[in-house]
């Protein structure tokens, strides 16, 4: 056993000289290794935050671990070299939020315009979609957009036309009541429009033509001022745009104006029993200045001050001394026409009249 111990023991001190030489070698070498590969200097650009890192590494994703920069799975970057600057972009993922066609899409973008993500996304951008946003916005975290899809079509249908209601003063009735003369009666029109419909729900609606079919009927109401309680009235209610007679007859006027009145009968100088108009003379012929009131015009007259009602009346005569804003009343006697004398009128236009005054 002796006898091996000193070739023990050498083999063993030439084993440790191996390997220490083994481990100069080798830091030789890394440290040559290190000496030889220069640092680098990286600008990370991470949103506004802005980091500069100095590092032996090459691979981004070590120079972002290095520099503390943290991504996320949907976090990406860019590399670029300018003027011997190597800089890297770090773009963060953002969750935008797509309402399309009844579906809640979650999407990540990176600050591109919202026609991009559409086209991305394969989603059709054209004028059949409309989106809750302009389609050059920019996207950001927590971004919701709705996409419709628009159909346009063309609809004809019927509408109905409310009735207004108007009122008149009745000295008839008690102070503030009420008492409907007409009943209000809605009417109807023909439209035609341009509907765009998104996602089966109308979002517009252009009415390019209307028809009335059924004219509506004014609601008229007489509120009581008091003045003949209980007495029968033989003066017409005059309202606005209506005359209420005392039969319960409702005239419509479209205008009224205020003339110079005179009477004429029959048997005057230069008179006879049929008018210029052809027809036979009577109470409600009336002679006008036919440049001013066409022939055939009707018309219910009233003296201004309320004290004379002629009536119902149409133009159907003339005369020389008949001009402008001249009315000349037929009556069946001179009497009548020497008390009426010359008067001013209110005349109320009736009907759909051609009526020249301005």
């Amino acid at each position: 056993m002796d006898l091996f111990t000193p070739f023990v023991l050498r083999k063993k001190n030439h084993f440790f000289k191996i390997v220490a030489v083994l481990l100069v070698v080798v830091c030789l070498v890394g440290s040559l290794s290190q000496t030889a590969q220069a640092e680098t200097t990286y600008v990370i650009t991470d949103g506004d935050a802005v980091k500069v890192h100095t590092t032996y590494a090459s691979d981004p994703a070590k120079v972002l671990q290095e520099a503390g920069v943290n991504l996320s799975a949907d976090d990406i970057y860019t590399t670029e070299s300018v003027d011997g600057v190597s800089e890297i972009k770090v773009q963060r993922a953002q969750t935008v939020t797509v309402y399309c066609g009844g579906n809640t899409l979650n999407v990540s973008s990176y600050g591109e315009r919202l026609d991009a993500l559409f086209v991305r996304m394969g989603i059709v951008v054209d004028d059949s979609v409309a989106a809750s946003m302009p389609l050059d916005t920019v996207t950001y975290d927590g971004m919701e957009v709705k996409v419709d899809h628009k159909v346009q079509t063309t609809e004809s249908y019927t509408t109905e036309i409310p009735f207004e209601t108007t009122y008149c003063e009745d000295p008839t009735l008690p102070l503030g009541e009420e008492k409907v003369l007409v009943a209000g009666k809605s009417g109807q029109k023909l439209c035609a429009a341009n509907v765009v419909y998104a996602n089966g729900k109308e979002i517009q609606r252009n009415v390019y033509q209307e028809t009335v079919t059924v004219e509506p009927v004014t609601r008229i109401v007489a509120v009581g001022t008091g003045e003949k309680v209980g007495q029968v009235s033989d003066q017409p209610l005059i309202g606005d745009g209506f005359i209420v007679l005392p039969t319960g007859e409702v005239l419509t006027y479209i205008r009224k104006d205020t003339f110079t009145a005179t009477a004429y009968t029959h048997t005057d100088a230069g008179c006879d029993e049929i008018t210029a108009n052809g027809t036979r003379v009577k109470w409600g012929v009336v002679a006008v200045d036919p440049s001013v009131i066409p022939y055939g015009t009707r018309m219910f007259i009233v003296s201004k001050d309320g004290s004379f009602i002629y009536g119902l009346s149409t133009a159907e005569d003339c005369g020389g001394a008949i001009q402008n804003k001249r009315l000349d009343l037929y009556m069946e006697s001179k009497e009548q026409c020497f008390q009426f004398g010359v008067r001013d009128c209110t005349v109320y236009i009736l009907g759909d009249a051609n009526w020249k005054i301005g």
